[in-house]
C-alpha cells in the first residue's frame, strides 16, 4: 500500500517551499493543499493545534510540523531513496542543524523587517541581514553548496530566502551580490535544480505579493 502524503502548504511561504523541495529530492510522491492563512482550514487547525502555521506534512494521517523537523523527517523516513538530505557523519549533521538554526534566527527577523518596514528601521535591518549574510558566505567558503558537492540541509533552508532575494532586493532598494558573491553563486546554482524550479514560485509574483503585504502594512 503506497504512502498517503499530504502537505499543506502555502506558495510564497519560505518555509512551506523546504518541504516541497526536500519530497521532490527523495522523488516522494505527495499532494499539494494550497491554504488560506487568513481563513485556515479545519485540516490545518486539526493537524497544527499548537501554532496553527503551515507547513505541515501529514503522512499517513499523522502530523509533523515546523518546516526543517519536515526536512528531516523526510530524509529519515525515505533514507531508501536518492539524495541524503542529512550527513550520515554525527558531528557534521550537529552542524548542519547549528547553521539552520543561525539562520532561521539571524536571518529571518533581518528579512522580514526589509520588506515590512522602512526608514530607519528598514535601513538597521538591511545591514544586520548582510551582515548575517556574509557569516553564511563564509561558512559557504568555496564549495558549491553548505553540504559541500551535494545540495543538502543547509541549501534546503537557505533556498527559502534565496527566492526571495529579488523581492528583497526591491523593497528595500540595495543589492546582495556585490555584497556577497559566492552566497549569491550559490544561490543560482540551488535556484537551478529541478526539485526547486518544480517548488518555488515565479520571483516575479513574490515581488507583488511583497509589495502588497508592503501596502497592508501601511510601509
Amino acid at each position: 500500500m503506497a504512502d498517503e502524503v499530504i502537505l499543506l502548504d502555502f506558495w510564497p511561504s519560505p518555509f512551506g517551499v523546504r518541504a516541497r523541495i526536500a519530497l521532490r529530492e527523495k522523488g516522494v510522491e505527495f499532494e499539494y493543499r494550497e491554504e488560506n492563512l487568513r481563513d485556515k482550514s479545519p485540516l490545518l487547525l486539526q493537524m497544527n493545534p499548537v501554532h496553527k502555521k503551515i507547513p505541515v506534512l501529514i503522512h499517513n494521517g499523522k502530523p509533523v510540523c515546523e518546516s526543517m523537523n519536515v526536512v528531516q523527517y523526510i530524509d529519515e523516513v525515505w533514507s531508501d531513496k536518492k539524495n541524503p538530505l542529512l550527513p550520515s557523519d554525527p558531528y557534521q549533521r550537529a552542524q548542519a542543524r547549528f547553521w539552520v538554526d543561525f539562520i532561521d534566527t539571524k536571518v529571518y527577523e533581518p528579512a522580514d523587517k526589509i520588506w515590512s518596514t522602512k526608514g530607519e528601521v528598514q535601513e538597521k535591518a538591511k545591514k544586520e541581514y548582510i551582515e548575517a549574510l556574509k557569516i553564511l558566505e563564509s561558512e559557504l567558503g568555496n564549495k558549491p553548496y553548505f553540504g559541500g558537492d551535494n545540495f543538502g540541509f543547509i541549501d534546503i533552508a537557505m533556498t527559502g530566502y534565496y527566492m526571495w532575494f529579488e523581492a528583497s532586493e526591491k523593497c528595500g532598494n540595495f543589492s546582495i551580490e556585490p555584497e556577497c558573491p559566492t552566497l549569491m553563486a550559490s544561490a543560482k546554482r540551488c535556484l537551478q535544480r529541478d526539485s526547486v524550479v518544480n517548488s518555488v514560485p515565479d520571483p516575479e509574483k513574490i515581488v507583488e505579493f511583497a509589495f502588497k503585504i508592503r501596502k497592508i502594512y501601511c510601509v
